[in-house]
């Protein structure tokens, strides 16, 4: 779903469970400078946590982060709302316009893209990946999902195989997993 390089995230949800994985190679050009970043993060508020994974420049994933949690704060317990009103904010302010970054978050109930263009989707099959291996991530689980029911051997797995295929990807893998209270969309 994107071109940035440097990451892959991976968010698969089945069985009432949301995983979120990412990779740990941080580049610069074709460099690799860290390869044990951690690119999920969770986020709390008030009881209500949500997972998010981002990809693009490190920096300003912090920052959407930080106004993620912001906007939860403000909508607490509802994910889509903070989500639409965070990429409002980075279409129209200035500042947020210049990020590069996109995030995949869920709170074990939605699974949902934020783009800098203003987007926040909702990926079909219960599957979102972005970030340079993203497609290849993508494809590996869509081909696991309907042979295994555990979200984060899916993700795990598919970021395995986007490893071996991308250059901006390495298999130093970190994951979240949370509970959902809904039946998978």
């Amino acid at each position: 779903m994107s071109s940035l390089h440097g990451t892959t995230i991976i968010g698969v949800r089945k069985n009432n469970r949301v995983t979120i994985a990412g990779d740990g190679q941080v580049s610069l050009g074709n460099t690799v400078i860290k390869s044990t970043a951690r690119k999920i993060r969770i986020i709390a508020s008030e009881g209500f946590k949500v997972i998010s994974g981002f990809a693009g420049s490190t920096a300003d994933a912090f920052t959407l982060i930080e106004r993620l949690e912001k906007k939860l704060e403000n909508y607490p317990g509802q994910l889509s709302k903070a989500c639409v009103e965070l990429a409002k904010d980075w279409r129209t302010d200035k500042y947020l316009r210049n990020l590069e970054a996109m995030m995949i978050v869920s709170d074990g109930i939605d699974l949902l893209v934020i783009t800098g263009s203003g987007d926040v989707l909702e990926p079909e099959n219960n599957i979102a990946a972005v970030g340079s291996g993203g497609n290849f991530a993508l494809a590996a689980a869509k081909a696991l999902y309907k042979k295994n029911n555990d979200p984060e051997k899916i993700a795990v797995e598919a970021l395995k195989i986007a490893s071996e295929i991308c250059v901006f990807t390495n298999d130093n893998i970190v994951y979240e997993t949370l509970e959902g209270k809904k039946i998978d969309k």
